[in-house]
């Protein structure tokens, strides 16, 4: 396989740092919203593992410190920062998260794109919304095939 065909996305490709959606936008997640993403997840864990495309094994149903949380923040920057993968928080207004998402190669299946996404529990009539707005961006705007996107219906 080339070097080419190993990337996630081409290196010509800009990636998109933004999608605004009906009562949401997206931007990248960074350690700026450790404190809130942190809140916005704990307070819906249930909500979350019944999202389809989460399983079983996150969020974690005994929660994370602060610290954890803001490391995995900061390794989904990272990722960001080399084109590995792309996580965005789900905001509304200016800076309120209420979800985030996540566009990462698949795990066994590389070159399959995996994507998931979840909105906080008094956020749910969102989680369609969200999916339908992100479907077509990635559809129209990133350089996927829609046949190797892998993202649950909703």
């Amino acid at each position: 396989m080339s070097d080419e065909q190993q990337r996630f996305v081409p290196d010509g490709f800009e990636v998109p740092t933004t999608l605004l959606g009906d009562g949401f936008r997206l931007e990248p997640l960074g350690a700026e919203h450790n404190e809130r993403d942190l809140a916005a997840w704990s307070g819906s864990i249930g909500h979350i593992r019944a999202t389809p495309g989460f399983g079983r094994n996150w969020p974690p149903l005994e929660g994370m410190s602060a610290e954890a949380n803001l490391a995995d923040l900061v390794r989904h920057a990272q990722d960001f920062a080399e084109r590995r993968g792309f996580t965005y928080s789900v905001l509304e207004g200016e800076t309120e998260v209420i979800g985030c998402l996540y566009v990462y190669p698949g795990k066994e299946q590389p070159e399959r794109v995996q994507v998931s996404s979840w909105v906080r529990a008094d956020r749910a009539h969102l989680d369609v919304p969200l999916y339908e707005a992100v479907s077509r961006w990635l559809r129209e705007v990133w350089p996927f095939d829609a046949g190797r996107i892998d993202y649950a219906p909703r």
